[in-house]
């Protein structure tokens, strides 16, 4: 279904968003609903390799802002909302074995292990309200689409076995919002601050603007600039160079909705 018919939009709740996942009547991503709503990628990983990703996110904020980790076997995170549940809450999950991807799964009741600790990562949706409040256009929400995100030559700093490129989203925007842009998304570092490049998407190692490695390609206009932003789906290109025997994460624009509120988020 998608989310008009389930009553889902900018203006709903995360409890809202939470809820039509867990029932498994959502099963889109989230990009422009519960725009008051901090949103966040998710990194589950066995306890043996928790150490690790915790030091590869302190050694690369930008891309992988720590906002909530569980305790081992936690389905829940209580500081970012009270009725959560990680194993069904989120609208598609990915599964990785070795490194590879085997599995999109809708929950993870088959999945779940008492060894497994969750990850929460701030996501750039949750700056897309300041961006929209602020009167910009945002054509991948305008469209309805999931987020352009990109594999770059960007490299994160080794922590253990996680390595590998940052990712980025990218939005096409004026040369005068982009300005805009990076001047209101350097307040909520929590949430990737500001953008990482603008302009050339060669220099950052991007072959073809209009096929990303994940979400959705959007037309970049005359008179406008690509402006790319430091992407939580880093973990994931992490976990594909690190090859561990099991993870889970989120599918990239399909976000755990929290009940945390983006105001709350920076200096502002």
């Amino acid at each position: 279904m998608t989310p008009a018919e389930l009553g889902l939009s900018a203006a709903s709740t995360g409890r809202d968003v939470r809820s039509a996942a867990r029932s498994g009547a959502f099963l889109g991503h989230t990009s422009g609903l519960a725009a008051e709503y901090v949103q966040v990628n998710l990194a589950i990983l066995p306890a043996e390799l928790a150490g690790d990703f915790l030091r590869y996110c302190q050694r690369n904020p930008k891309p992988c802002p720590l906002l909530g980790v569980s305790e081992p076997g936690e389905w829940t995170l209580p500081d970012l909302a009270e009725d959560l549940d990680l194993r069904t809450d989120v609208p598609r999950y990915r599964v990785w074995r070795h490194g590879e991807l085997v599995a999109e799964p809708a929950d993870l009741h088959g999945l779940w292990r008492k060894d497994l600790v969750t990850f929460a990562l701030g996501c750039s949706f949750s700056f897309e309200h300041a961006l929209l409040a602020d009167g910009m256009r945002l054509r991948h929400v305008d469209e309805g689409r999931n987020v352009a995100m990109y594999r770059t030559n960007i490299p994160t700093r080794a922590a253990g076995v996680f390595h590998g490129p940052m990712v980025v989203s990218m939005r096409p925007l004026k040369a005068a919002d982009a300005i805009r842009a990076v001047q209101i998304t350097s307040r909520t570092p929590e949430v990737h601050g500001a953008p990482v490049h603008l302009g050339d998407p060669a220099l950052i190692g991007i072959r073809d603007i209009m096929r990303p490695d994940d979400g959705d390609a959007v037309e970049i206009r005359s008179a406008e600039l690509p402006v790319f932003w430091a992407c939580g789906v880093t973990p994931q290109a992490a976990i594909a160079a690190a090859k561990p025997a099991f993870c889970i994460t989120h599918a990239p624009g399909f976000m755990l909705v929290t009940d945390r509120l983006n105001r709350q988020l920076g200096r502002n």
